[in-house]
């Protein structure tokens, strides 16, 4: 096989980041330069832009089913985490310290609680199954009278499992502990209902979803006990201070009606195109496996690990073919670390560094997967052939 690179272009890394839908732009486009005003201006073009801002609330309280008073703008996920974890910590370090999140949460909880561990508090971290599903038996062991907090992510950004939220939920709710779930790669994917799933705190994030980086949220039920991350100038109800960005806020709001419309639909194909991509590289290539769980997972999430070769070196070979793909988190990767994911699930560090990520889109073809299934069999084999590390004839 050359290695010359292809001008060709198949990107299956969605879970990393996703194009801006030509509608959200369009949607965005007024507020830079004619709508702009700035949404705390009590003026007509101040009072224009909050009206957007408010409309983008209440679009995603519809979907969460939650009062719109109970959405707060921010950056980034990784800033609705910190705040979750941090403002939950420090509004009730007289309750108690214990801090608990799963071993298997992205890089943001993990160094928010490791950083809340160095300030005093107590954190311990749940573990998860094969499949990195928590241990609700064990996690029910570690929540102590001391606790405050539970975080759990709705689905892994990883391998695309899902976690039973409404039980962990449930599981806090009857303890009387405050619950966190960082749904980032889940909503505009699945439905989400925070009063079934007994969630008081939700993180969300743009750019996961076809919308402009930069924009996010956290939903917080109303009498949470949370202190703001951001001080300042009391935007947000006084939660979290910063001019309102608020062509991302209409840009988020545009790109989740847009997979709201969808969802059923697009959940369906890019399963689909999910479950033919496990099924041929499982049966093509010998000593694949699947990460994450077989039927308990994101509908455009697939996450294998192949024996005897590096999963960057196989990143780096698809790529001179136009194939897009990842090993870890995007937010991980440059670390060049076996994924603490997939170590929490069991599996050993040198197989874990032969794994990639692959996931699927709205702009995902047929022809695509078909496509990645020709050369992939291909690359492994290349990649085998040359490595030291076992396997030569596959």
């Amino acid at each position: 096989m050359s290695t010359k690179k292809t001008n060709k272009k198949v990107y299956l890394d969605y879970a990393a980041t996703t194009p801006v839908d030509k509608a959200v732009v369009k949607a965005m486009l007024p507020y830079f330069n004619v709508k702009y005003g700035n949404s705390a201006s009590i003026h007509t073009m101040g009072v224009d832009s909050n009206k957007a801002v408010l409309n983008s609330r209440d679009i995603f309280s519809e979907y969460l089913n939650c009062q719109s008073n109970e959405i707060y703008f921010t950056s980034s996920a990784t800033e609705s985490n910190n705040w979750a974890l941090k403002g939950v910590a420090f509004a009730n370090k007289g309750k108690g310290n214990r801090i608990i999140v799963s071993a298997i949460e992205h890089d943001c909880v993990l160094n928010s609680a490791k950083w809340l561990s160095k300030q005093g508090f107590d954190v311990v971290y749940a573990p998860v199954d094969k499949n990195g599903i928590i241990n609700l038996i064990k996690l029910k062991k570690l929540i102590t009278k001391n606790t405050i907090l539970v975080s759990i992510m709705h689905s892994n950004n990883e391998i695309g499992t899902l976690e039973p939220i409404k039980e962990v939920g449930k599981l806090c709710k009857e303890k009387g502990v405050l619950f966190h779930t960082d749904a980032a790669q889940s909503v505009g994917k699945l439905p989400i209902d925070v009063n079934e799933m007994n969630v008081d705190l939700l993180t969300a994030s743009s750019h996961k979803i076809y919308g402009p980086k930069g924009s996010a949220l956290l939903y917080i039920r109303n009498g949470t006990n949370i202190e703001p991350l951001l001080h300042g100038g009391g935007h947000e109800s006084g939660k979290r201070s910063s001019t309102v960005n608020v062509p991302a806020i209409v840009g988020f709001a545009k790109a989740l009606e847009i997979c709201v419309s969808e969802m059923k639909q697009e959940s369906i194909r890019q399963s689909k195109l999910r479950d033919k991509t496990i099924k041929n590289i499982l049966k093509k290539i010998p000593n694949s496996y699947l990460n994450g769980h077989a039927v308990e997972r994101l509908p455009n999430n697939v996450n294998i690990r192949f024996d005897f070769i590096e999963g960057e070196a196989l990143m780096m070979e698809l790529d001179n073919h136009g194939i897009e793909v990842s090993t870890v988190s995007a937010c991980s990767s440059p670390k060049l670390e076996s994924s603490h994911v997939l170590l929490a699930c069991g599996i050993e560090k040198k197989e874990a560094q032969g794994t990639i990520r692959i996931s699927l889109g709205r702009y995902t073809t047929e022809n695509e997967i078909t496509y990645l299934l020709e050369v992939l069999p291909k690359v492994v084999k290349k990649l085998r052939a040359m490595s030291p590390m076992g396997l030569k004839n596959s």
